[in-house]
């Protein structure tokens, strides 16, 4: 099968859709039933499904940080980097559409009352964690899950099963996350509620989704940076 550009596109936006509606659908419908550890299980599930629907089509990043990370690692054009995350914030935007029509149709107070899995921080966040903080856990769990992406795909051992080691990190790292910043880790799969937010009346995620952009990018750049690293020491 030849894979074209946008057949890679394609996939990064069905696979990105997937990740935000289930994930932040997991939190926004169903998150007092499901707990942390549940919802945090809903986006590491839906790595593992699409690591095995698209991975042979474009890689499965469905993230613009792991794309960043993998970019920096010289895995991946700028072409494509560009690509990807068009891509993937247009399926990020696309969920969350569908999940405030979804929620709209159902007994659940309303897209605000749900708040559509959205992150923050501040009053927007369950513990009331600082801004700096934020951008300190966001980084820090960027870093931890793009170094998984890096690690596990890097060896021939182990690329047969980097679906599921990383969609078992993604679910580890959000563990924490969720109670502090809501866990981003992912440019688009932010973006796209805190936009919805936004369409009905609720500007306070769009306002401060550009800590889930920035950040989860710099923990990319820091991962690549320990990554290379950790290959120089490998080699000698």
């Amino acid at each position: 099968m030849e894979v074209t550009p946008m057949k890679k596109y394609a996939a990064e936006a069905f696979g990105t859709f997937v990740l935000t509606l289930f994930g932040c659908g997991s939190a926004a419908v169903a998150g007092a039933t499901l707990g942390t550890l549940g919802i945090a299980m809903a986006f590491g599930l839906s790595i593992i499904a699409m690591a095995f629907v698209i991975g042979n089509v474009s890689g499965c990043h469905i993230n613009p940080a792991v794309s960043f990370g993998l970019f920096l690692d010289k895995r991946l054009s700028g072409k494509d980097l560009i690509g990807y995350w068009i891509a993937q914030f247009i399926g990020g935007i696309v969920a969350a559409a569908a999940l405030a029509l979804i929620i709209s149709m159902c007994d659940l107070g309303g897209v605000l009352a749900t708040g559509l899995g959205c992150d923050g921080y501040e009053a927007a966040s369950a513990v009331g964690i600082s801004l700096a903080g934020a951008l300190i856990v966001e980084v820090v769990l960027t870093c931890i899950f793009v170094l998984s992406v890096l690690g596990s795909t890097a060896d021939e051992r182990t690329a047969p099963y980097a679906g599921i080691i990383i969609g078992l990190t993604l679910a580890f790292v959000h563990i924490m996350g969720i109670p502090l910043t809501g866990t981003s880790v992912n440019p688009a799969r932010s973006f796209g509620p805190a936009l919805m937010m936004a369409f009905n009346g609720d500007m306070t995620a769009l306002s401060q989704v550009w800590v889930f952009i920035v950040a989860p990018l710099a923990g990319a750049a820091l991962a690549a940076l320990v990554w290379m690293g950790l290959k120089q020491k490998a080699k000698k």
